[in-house]
């Protein structure tokens, strides 16, 4: 417990909105077409999502990206909860580029500190 306090106060400083962007390497986009559009589905049908779209990359066809916009970064993190989350989401995003994938204005993030574990 004394470790996640420190976490979570930091995390509570974001109050405005959170792109998240998960990339991935394909090689063979029909199976991860089918599989990432149904996470997009996911995200769009959580309390919070704004929008979440599968992006190709227009010079490197076997980089994708599922990105998303959120209300802010709790209803990202609440999106993960339950059953169906690690049914869809967990499957596909430990196959993502590994990467942080939250982002949000600079005047939001502030002074951007890594976290600590002591």
């Amino acid at each position: 417990m004394a470790v996640a306090r420190p976490i979570l106060r930091r995390l509570s400083r974001y109050h405005g909105g959170v792109f998240a962007i998960s990339r991935f390497r394909v090689g063979q986009a029909s199976d991860f077409t089918v599989r990432a559009q149904v996470a997009v589905d996911f995200f769009r049908s959580r309390p919070g999502c704004e929008g979440a779209w599968l992006l190709q990359n227009l010079d490197d066809p076997g980089l994708w990206t599922i990105t998303s916009k959120w209300v802010d970064v709790g209803s990202y993190r609440r999106s993960f909860n339950g059953y169906d989350a690690k049914l869809v989401l967990v499957p596909l995003l430990s196959e993502a580029i590994d990467e942080p994938s939250a982002y949000a204005e600079p005047a939001e993030v502030g002074e951007n500190l890594p976290r600590s574990i002591s």
